[in-house]
């Protein structure tokens, strides 16, 4: 028996739109998702969205020392990677929960 590719064709066309779908619902919650790296133990929060979309930092005043700058640079910067790392695992675990519903033909796996 013959495959039929027009309803290969269909169906993939379908899982093309759901996934569109999905993907549009996706970046819209990461947009609206809160999301805060901190350093020295919460001296030091940056909050930003799912798509990496800083929008606050917070200091804590024992965090400032004017004779150690670099101390509270170094803080900042492991707030914004610890944030960059936890949106990066939310991008991640969504990423795969849109891709896992796909109906594709054998070979046409992302």
């Amino acid at each position: 028996m013959q495959p039929d590719f027009n309803k290969m064709m269909r169906d993939a066309q379908q899982s093309l739109q759901k996934m569109q779908q999905d993907v549009k619902r996706m970046q819209e919650e990461l947009s609206a998702t809160k999301i805060e790296g901190t350093a020295g133990g919460g001296a030091v929060t940056v909050v930003c969205n799912g798509q990496q979309e800083f929008s606050a930092v917070r200091i804590s005043p024992e965090a400032v020392d004017p004779d150690d700058i670099e101390t509270l640079e170094d803080l900042i910067l492991a707030a914004i990677k610890d944030a960059t790392t936890k949106t990066q695992a939310l991008v991640s675990e969504k990423s795969g929960s849109v891709t896992s519903g796909l109906n594709l033909p054998p070979g046409l796996g992302l």
